[in-house]
Parts: C-alpha cells; sequence; structure tokens
C-alpha cells in the first residue's frame, strides 16, 4: 500500500512539473498569449461616487475613476474585455430623471464589449430598455430570454464571438426568472426559458462550431441561495454546466475576493467571480492561454474604484 500511495503521489508530482515546465517553455518562447478580463455588475446607476458622510463606501465608484482605472489597464495590455452581469438601471436619480440613458452613454464610451439584463432593468419597462439601446455601442447577450413580439425582439443576440489576437472568446448571458421580480406589466410579454438547458447547447454551439478557446456566461441568477438551494444560482448553474469556463455573475451584490472554483457535470473546473455592487469595485481575471485551447488563471484581483489621489 505504501509503495502504491508514494507512486500516485509521485506520477502527481510528475504531471504537475510537466505542466509547469511545459507553461515555462511557453512563456519563454512568447507562445503564450494573455487576456485580461474586466468586469462589473450591479452598478444601479451609480455615476458618481459615494459621497464622503463617513460611511463604509465614501468616495468609491462612478464613472469618471472606473473609466480611469479602465483606461489604465488597457493601455499595459493588448487584449481586454470589459463586461458587465446586469442590473444598470436602478438606484439613484440619474434614473429617475433619465431613465438609463446616462448609464448606457457611459458604457459605450468606456468601451464595454457586452452586458447582459438584471431585473431592475425592467423597472422603466421593457420598452425603455429596448429604447435607451440606442445609444449602446455594445450588444446585450441573453440565451434564456424569448423577445419574440416584445420591444426587444431583434435588440439582444445569445451570444457574440470575440477575436483577441488569436484567440476566439464566445460569450453569452442568462437572466434570472421574472415571477415575483419585475411585474408583468414591465415585462413586456418577455418569456423566461431555463438557464442551465440553454447555456449547455449554447455553450456547446459555441465550443463545437464557432471553435471557441474560451466560453464566458454573464449571469444575473445569483451567487448562492442556502436558504432555497433549489433556485438556480450561478454555483447551481456551474454544476450542471458543460463546456463553460466562466461564470461572471450578479444580482445577490456578493463581494468576492477571488473566484470560487466549482466542478462541472464533466468533472472540469468552472470559476465563478462577483464584484459586490454600486460600482464599488472592478473584477480583473488575467488568464493565459497555450497553443491547443489549453489556458490557467494566472491572476485574480479585486480592484477598488477610485479618484487617484494626485487629483
Amino acid at each position: 500500500m505504501l509503495n502504491r500511495r508514494h507512486f500516485i503521489k509521485q506520477s502527481a508530482f510528475t504531471a504537475g512539473a510537466l505542466i509547469t515546465s511545459k507553461w515555462a517553455d511557453a512563456q519563454q518562447s512568447g507562445n503564450v498569449q494573455r487576456l485580461v478580463i474586466l468586469h462589473t455588475n450591479d452598478v444601479h446607476s451609480r455615476l458618481e461616487p459615494f459621497p464622503m458622510d463617513g460611511s463604509r463606501n465614501q468616495g468609491l465608484g462612478g464613472v469618471a475613476a472606473r473609466a480611469q482605472l479602465i483606461n489604465d489597464i488597457r493601455n499595459k495590455n493588448e487584449h481586454v474585455l470589459l463586461l458587465d452581469a446586469g442590473d444598470i438601471f436602478q438606484g439613484t436619480p440619474y434614473f429617475n430623471m433619465y431613465k438609463g440613458e446616462p448609464e448606457i452613454k457611459a458604457m459605450s464610451q468606456m468601451g464595454y464589449d457586452a452586458c447582459t439584463m438584471g431585473n431592475h432593468d425592467f423597472d422603466a419597462g421593457l420598452e425603455n430598455f429596448a429604447t435607451q439601446l440606442k445609444h449602446a455601442q455594445f450588444p446585450v447577450l441573453l440565451c434564456n430570454y424569448d423577445f419574440t413580439n416584445t420591444a426587444m425582439e431583434g435588440r439582444s443576440v445569445p451570444y457574440k464571438v470575440f477575436k483577441k489576437g488569436k484567440l476566439k472568446i464566445g460569450i453569452t448571458g442568462v437572466g434570472i426568472e421574472m415571477n415575483g421580480l419585475v411585474p408583468d406589466n414591465l415585462t413586456g410579454g418577455t418569456k423566461y426559458l431555463n438557464p442551465i438547458e440553454r447555456l449547455n447547447e449554447t455553450a456547446d454551439l459555441l465550443r463545437k462550431q464557432k471553435d471557441c478557446d474560451m466560453v464566458i456566461c454573464l449571469s444575473h441568477l445569483g451567487f448562492q441561495y442556502k436558504e432555497n438551494p433549489q433556485k438556480i444560482s450561478d454555483v447551481h448553474l456551474a454544476k450542471e454546466s458543460v463546456g463553460v469556463d466562466l461564470i461572471i455573475g450578479g444580482h445577490t451584490h456578493t463581494f468576492m475576493n477571488e473566484p470560487l472554483c466549482v466542478k462541472n457535470k464533466n468533472g472540469n473546473d468552472v470559476l465563478i467571480n462577483q464584484v459586490g455592487w454600486g460600482g464599488i469595485n472592478l473584477g480583473r481575471l488575467d488568464y493565459e492561454f497555450l497553443p491547443g485551447k489549453k489556458k490557467q488563471l494566472a491572476k485574480t484581483h479585486t480592484l477598488a474604484v477610485r479618484k487617484k489621489s494626485s487629483e
């Protein structure tokens, strides 16, 4: 038994050393491609920083500081994706007065690549959300909302493939069940479809037909519901998924210092991340890719959004 245990430990050590050696060789030869993924969720119309009133969040957030942080990262990294997991609207007088126009314009100016919808994005009605998208220079990704015969018909797509250098990154989105969260008169006739089934179908397409090197899901399902484990959450979604590498979440305003790793149905790793609410934080995930679709998360950061002290 001792010999067998020793053999297993030695084999695992050897395999790990070989993998480390491959990454080191690839880095030295320049065959590693790097991708930085930046993400927000549940910004809730927080265009300005939290007031300097002595509260825990004073001075944090605001689109000016976020834009500065994003630009600094882009200036230092060739391949960057900027994503949002929903609840762009609702929470400050800006939304009450302008119904989401400045929020969408700000995201366009910051160069967001894609977003998904949250339940509060319905708060002024589906037609209003569709109207505000005339200011959007980025797609709304949703694979489990059927917008047929609604104001959003043709205004969203189930997925999009982004080219970053030699990489193809497939991104999709899933929205939460609206029943109990969004009044019927605000949904505009949107039909909710099972997010697990739709995500797996979309991920399969992105893997097999679009030949993506990575599949990301923007989710507004919520991180986890311990009091109601049957409710579909990001943790539930990850466990039941196939072909998804990363879930960027929202809805539950969960502050995570680092991603949670969950095994999917095939025993492969799925990472879940979420960065609170109010635009206080910007999530950053640095990936490295080897030829042949091999990848690893090299670094993870949760960056506080605040103006530089020199300003």
